[in-house]
């Protein structure tokens, strides 16, 4: 952002509220908590508003969060949202799409119904909203606990501090089950009288109150155009971690106007946070579709994985006990590292160095705590279980393959090793004993073994680095199970059952051979069969040659984009039978590089930049799953993407942009410059690393992490020679 990056910022995101770079708090309206399209409690189809609350989720797909929501209203008190139908007949209120007002740490709507003003700008931990009332003798806010996504609160509780404040809490059994937040609300006016409601009848609310549906409503007279500002912390640890956070980061409730009261001061800074977040790259280029939908890419990518620790330094484990960190560490939430590990994480290495060690060591503290071991999709404290794979493996190994400093690479290790010795979740231990996962004994057989796959040889890069040379052996060599599923009659990566025979009926294109469960995640045999990111050149040669290998990959660029009838929303963006809308296919367009075939891999890679993204709401093909959908198209933009992010390697492929730098740390830039003489110049003629002109189109970590510069030359014609020869091949696994 900063200076003309501001006006190029576009909030397609789902999530269109008031938040930090990777903050705790995602303050943001709520128009619908039900079905596919309001997993992020906010949908442009809607008219109207329930009200704001304080945690939301990022293009995730599943549905949960939606903590303590906040309404105001004029008028007659009804206790129930109303259904989007007709909202008139609860505190749900419309609105005029042409009132709200977007940008970074700043939400804003005029709520028709009340004639309210709505405004939301956050710190990290605090939420803070200002309501401006007309002249109203019935003028109130709503304050209700019973609101998340799925409607699925147990318990609650609330309970008055002091003349201006609330405090409570409540425990969720969603998508995280069992899940814990806190809050402590403050009010910069005294209300006239407060009501609590449990479970529709008022009660006494001079005490503490418990419930599930509880509600709290905070009654006011109000002159014209009088604002009320409220301040709500959260954690999930306690109401005194919510209060400490209150405190700590907008000061004392008491303290008048400045500092705990300055909504305009606060926008502010969080305006400055994402002006330094967003012009981590800057870069250069005439096209202002191509700029919006970067810098939106940018900010979409900061996001997740989200602040889950208080300021006392307390978080709650995975273990659900509450636990400490030493002075000056951090603790994160919401990791959809199924997604992320692909680029989202490798992005992270170069623009958030502070951040990442922060992100491993969690990851490590979350595989020691909890239950399940590694993590999958941890959200608040609970695992999801959602997925396929260990990939919280496949992130740590990339970092500390990459050198991160901070990590306690010996502990992360042993939590690897154990979780791929011992666990016997979702099949592992049939990919252990048999080299394979059964497609009649457990589901999506195909897409697990390929994920554990992946995992395996992350953590044999960790284990060669600490000289485990057996352990790193033993796990290469597991590695290369998927081969198991390489029918080389039909061409295909397809399911296997126990008794070692190929499942049928097998189509390419369907979900699986029986209706029971599915064979593949989120995907099919067409996108699987080039999964495996670890070992292209082991893929190519179960093909028997280059040749074949990349006939059957432009055979999947230009098959029919039909889908069977029960396929999932997920497999989005076809191109042929490639999804670019999910994120198993987001390698696939840079094989060809592996193949020789590089300017395939730059003309395909420069039409899905232009067609699957747009400076729109609608303007991303699939789910944006906490950044990676967006993280792509940053690094795509950028002229490289990481395969394989274990390994270290990045492979060329076609840069959007005339002149992008990327801030590394310690001040060192990567300058990435791209010569051309117009727009249809997507082909790479010649390619220099740190000005060394280069055969191959690849390079390492290593090459650029202390800063670089990476050199293009572009055409409308492709260089059928560059990287060409096999020698010039990107690294593969070594079994």
């Amino acid at each position: 952002m900063g200076g003309s990056e501001d006006r190029y910022w576009r909030p397609w995101t789902h999530v269109p509220g008031a938040t930090l770079p990777f903050g705790m708090v995602q303050l943001s309206p709520d128009t619908g908590t039900r079905g596919w399209d309001w997993c992020s409690g906010y949908h442009r189809s809607d008219s109207s508003i329930i009200g704001f609350s304080h945690t939301h989720l990022s293009g995730t797909g599943a549905a949960d969060l939606l903590d303590f929501l906040v309404m105001p209203g004029t008028g007659r008190v009804v206790l129930s949202p109303g259904k989007r139908e007709h909202p008139e007949e609860g505190y749900r209120s419309k609105f005029d799409r042409s009132t709200e007002q977007m940008e970074p740490g700043y939400y804003s709507v005029v709520l028709s119904k009340p004639n309210v003003r709505a405004e939301m700008t956050a710190t990290e931990r605090v939420g803070l909203h200002r309501y401006t009332f007309p002249a109203s003798q019935e003028a109130w806010l709503i304050v209700d606990l019973s609101h998340v996504n799925g409607d699925s609160v147990r318990s609650a509780t609330m309970v008055r501090k002091g003349e201006k404040g609330l405090r409570g809490g409540h425990q969720s059994f969603s998508w995280a089950d069992a899940r814990h937040s806190y809050f402590a609300l403050e009010l910069s006016k005294t209300p006239t009288n407060v009501e609590f409601f449990s479970e529709g009848k008022l009660v006494d609310s001079s005490q503490r109150t418990s419930g599930k549906d509880l509600k709290a409503v905070l009654h006011f007279h109000t002159e014209e155009s009088e604002q009320i500002v409220v301040r709500v912390a959260i954690s999930a640890v306690d109401e005194e971690g919510a209060e400490k956070n209150l405190r700590g980061e907008v000061g004392a409730w008491d303290a008048g106007e400045l500092p705990g009261w300055d909504f305009d001061g606060v926008r502010a800074k969080a305006r400055a946070a994402w002006a330094k977040q967003l012009s981590k790259i800057r870069v250069d280029t005439t096209n202002d579709d191509h700029k919006r939908v970067f810098y939106t890419a940018m900010y979409h990518m900061a996001m997740g994985p989200t602040l889950f620790d208080d300021v006392d330094g307390r978080y709650r484990g995975m273990d659900n006990k509450v636990h400490s960190l030493h002075h000056g560490q951090h603790n994160y939430t919401c990791f959809s590292l199924w997604d992320t590990f692909r680029a989202a994480h490798p992005m992270y290495v170069f623009l958030e160095p502070e951040r990442v060690p922060e992100f491993c060591n969690t990851l490590v503290r979350m595989a020691h705590e909890s239950p399940a071991g590694m993590p999958v999709w941890p959200l608040w404290g609970r695992e999801t279980d959602c997925m396929t794979g260990y990939h919280s493996a496949s992130v740590i190994s990339e970092a500390i393959v990459k050198g991160v400093p901070g990590i306690d690479v010996k502990r992360a290790y042993a939590a690897m090793l154990k979780h791929a010795q011992t666990s016997n979740l979702h099949g592992l231990e049939y990919y252990r004993s048999k080299g394979y996962i059964p497609a009649d004994k457990v589901d999506e057989s195909v897409s697990r073994t390929f994920e554990y796959c992946y995992n395996d040889a992350a953590i044999a890069q960790v284990a060669e680095r600490l000289g485990h040379t057996e352990d790193a052996a033993m796990l290469r060599n597991r590695a290369t199970n998927y081969r198991r599923y390489f029918n080389k009659q039909s061409q295909f990566m397809q399911p296997v059952m126990a008794d070692g025979s190929w499942a049928t009926p097998f189509d390419p294109k369907g979900m699986g051979h029986f209706k029971q469960y599915r064979d593949f995640t989120e995907s099919n045999s067409w996108q699987t069969t080039f999964g495996a990111q670890h070992d292209p050149a082991g893929l190519i040669k179960l093909f028997g040659s280059r040749q074949a290998f990349l006939a059957k990959l432009d055979e999947l660029f230009n098959q029919s984009s039909e889908l069977p009838p029960d396929a999932p929303p997920d497999i989005a963006g076809m191109v042929g039978q490639y999804a670019h809308g999910n994120e198993p296919s987001h390698h696939i367009a840079y094989l060809y590089v592996y193949g020789g075939e590089a300017h395939k891999t730059q003309e395909r890679v420069r039409s899905l930049m232009e067609t699957m993204y747009s400076p729109n709401p609608d303007g991303m093909a699939g789910n944006e799953d906490v950044g990676q959908m967006s993280a792509w198209f940053v690094m795509s933009s950028m002229g490289f993407y990481s395969v394989d992010p274990a390994s270290g390697n990045f492979v060329v492929g076609s840069p959007l942009f005339d002149r992008a730098v990327m801030q590394l740390a310690g001040g060192k830039e990567l300058v990435v410059e791209a010569r051309r003489n117009g727009p249809k110049d997507v082909y790479v003629q010649s390619f220099a690393l740190n000005d060394v002109p280069q055969k191959k189109l690849w390079f390492s970590y290593e090459d650029i992490k202390h800063g670089g510069k990476l050199s293009f030359v572009m055409g409308s014609q492709p260089n059928l020679q560059l990287g060409a020869a096999p020698e010039f091949a990107p690294p593969s696994l070594k079994a």
